[in-house]
């Protein structure tokens, strides 16, 4: 499905029967990766076998083949577009949105906008690599914020990923993956059950 916003056309990969959906779920990618991302697959998957639809969504920056996302809030511009589309495809159902690392910060800044029951947060960065010694960002308040919206938010991280992991405090859960990196890509098992043991008790 192509969608067209103020910043380009953006593609949404569809899984699920919007008809029957129980919640349907808007999924999008790190600031230079795909849908195609283990993670993101591994939440598809565990929505899906919940009873909701999915769509994984490529913003319109990576279908121009950008790499760098550009202006917040022109993204997250698009973003609010995108998902208005979307939930024409199965109206009346909660709506959940999430996404990786960048993907995953637009799904906090927007879920007070599109009215998200929750977020599911992929590898949230909350500093640059190599920063362990910086203070706590304002990119927590993104988190925060999401919650103060009324969305319960699921935080999803590897043991050993260098952009930080968020505390306990800042989300309703955060699953800690042993062993994983901020690329999420060995362990879908383990990211997907944390999935399917969180979301039916938030939708």
């Amino acid at each position: 499905m192509e969608i067209i916003t103020e910043a380009g056309i953006a593609r949404a990969e569809l899984d699920g029967d919007g008809a029957s959906a129980r919640f349907l779920l808007a999924l999008t990618h790190g600031a230079g990766g795909s849908v195609e991302a283990p993670d993101v697959l591994a939440v598809r998957d565990a929505a899906l076998r919940l009873g909701g639809m999915v769509a994984r969504v490529t913003q319109p920056y990576r279908v121009r083949g950008a790499r760098a996302p550009g202006s917040a809030a022109r993204q997250d511009a698009a973003w609010v577009e995108i998902v208005i589309a979307l939930r024409e495809l199965a109206p009346g159902v909660p709506f959940v949105q999430g996404g990786r690392s960048n993907g995953a910060r637009v799904a906090c800044r927007t879920a007070a906008a599109v009215g998200a029951r929750a977020v599911i947060a992929l590898a949230f960065p909350l500093r640059p690599p190599g920063r362990a010694d910086a203070p706590r960002p304002t990119r927590v308040g993104e988190l925060r914020a999401a919650r103060a919206s009324g969305a319960a938010v699921l935080v999803v991280t590897g043991e050993r990923d260098p952009f930080g992991i968020p505390d306990s405090g800042d989300a309703d859960r955060v699953v800690i993956v042993p062993k994983e990196t901020h690329a999420l890509k060995g362990h879908r098992a383990e990211i997907a059950e944390a999935v399917t043991g969180w979301l039916p008790t938030v939708v």
